[in-house]
């Protein structure tokens, strides 16, 4: 007669199998490592591509031009520019999902205690002084706060919110080096870029912002930089063989700058806000171009105006956006597309309103930003959207 087989204990059954599973885990670990996400979850909704509505009904914009973060050339209201009423009673209608203006309430209580920083142009300083005006609703005791290496910001005390903006045109640091003699070629120097180094303005930020959104796009042209005092690229020190243009240059930097923010940002929610239109008609900024526009364009004329391959004085975003959404591929930087939606406002530029008796005989029109109250509250209302999505899940 057999005897009967002893099976192993519960005890002992659990143990094999958890020994099993995690050696299991640990080896398919090594072979296999876990991947890094190559882009973020995309929302559940397209915010970017719609229609911009009529609406008088619309909310009118719930700060003036009494806010103390406003730049005088861009007050609109101060300045009296007609047509501020109707300007801010087009809203922008997404396609396919619903965007709220911006609860400033709403905003600080979720934002309590956390810090959002911009990094670029001057197109991002239009972006934050539009969120700097309408979160001091929230908060009339803001001040101004400039820390980090900010060039501007403010601190709402009541939420302990810090907003701040670094002003970093290139991204990459770059600096001046004068030429001992000009009599050979006419070059008075070079800009040095140093495409793999950050600018001061924001080196020192790591680790202090929870939200930060970047860009860079609208100096990186031949008006910024003529042939006398041009851009001249190194990398490691070194400069670069042989010596890129502007655009390769550009991209170099790009490349250089998401790789860099993608390391050194791991924790922070970040975005990268792709071109801001400009709306210059007749000629560029230079060349009498104006924007004396009464109404948005129609979306039939979009590519007209934008499409490169016209070659007009306008087709800068299209091809810079190019090389942006290129160089963040691979990382975790969100895209901010708030370009097409802004191709439509060639109605909503400071143009001729500056707030300086001589300033359009010198600079001529402002066809490049924007009106506040204007598109940047758009801008502001997308981006809180993405950001308490981003939070909740």
């Amino acid at each position: 007669m057999m005897k009967p087989v002893k099976l192993p204990s519960p005890t002992i059954l659990t143990w094999l199998l958890i020994s099993t599973c995690t050696l299991t885990i640990f080896y398919y670990s090594k072979l296999l490592p876990y991947p890094k996400p190559s882009s973020p979850t995309p929302p559940p909704c397209n915010l970017f591509t719609g229609k911009w509505v009529f609406d008088p009904t619309r909310r009118k914009p719930i700060y003036d031009d009494t806010c103390p973060f406003h730049r005088n050339a861009w007050n609109c209201l101060k300045n009296q520019r007609d047509n501020m009423g109707v300007i801010n009673s087009w809203k922008w209608v997404p396609n396919d999902c619903e965007l709220n203006e911006i609860d400033p309430l709403e905003f600080m209580g979720v934002m309590r205690g956390k810090r959002i920083g911009f990094v670029g142009d001057s197109l991002n300083e239009n972006f934050v002084v539009s969120l700097l005006c309408l979160l001091r609703v929230a908060d009339a005791g803001a001040k101004k706060w400039k820390r980090k290496g900010a060039w501007r910001g403010a601190y709402f005390p009541n939420f302990d919110v810090t907003v701040g903006y670094h002003r970093a045109v290139l991204l990459a640091k770059y600096e001046w080096q004068p030429k001992q003699s000009t009599e050979e070629d006419g070059v008075k120097g070079v800009h040095r870029v140093d495409v793999d180094i950050p600018a001061k303005d924001w080196a020192d930020i790591n680790g202090f912002y929870d939200v930060l959104v970047f860009n860079t796009g609208h100096w990186w042209g031949y008006d910024k930089f003529p042939k006398e005092t041009p851009l001249a690229f190194y990398e490691g020190g070194k400069p670069i063989v042989p010596a890129p243009d502007m655009l390769d240059g550009l991209q170099i930097v790009l490349k250089n700058m998401a790789a860099y923010i993608d390391k050194e940002f791991p924790t922070t929610l970040k975005f990268w806000r792709l071109q801001s239109p400009r709306h210059f008609h007749g000629g560029d900024w230079n060349q009498n171009g104006s924007c004396l526009f009464d109404k948005p364009l129609e979306n039939s004329e979009l590519n007209l105006w934008f499409d490169p391959s016209n070659n007009g004085v306008n087709k800068e975003a299209r091809v810079l956006n190019e090389f942006i959404v290129k160089a963040l591929k691979g990382t975790d930087i969100e895209v901010l597309d708030l370009t097409h939606l802004s191709e439509f406002r060639a109605d909503a530029h400071p143009a001729t309103w500056l707030g300086k008796k001589d300033a359009v005989a010198v600079w001529g029109q402002d066809c490049m930003h924007w009106c506040l109250p204007g598109v940047p509250d758009t801008w502001v209302n997308i981006l809180w959207q993405l950001v308490r999505y981003r939070i909740k899940t």
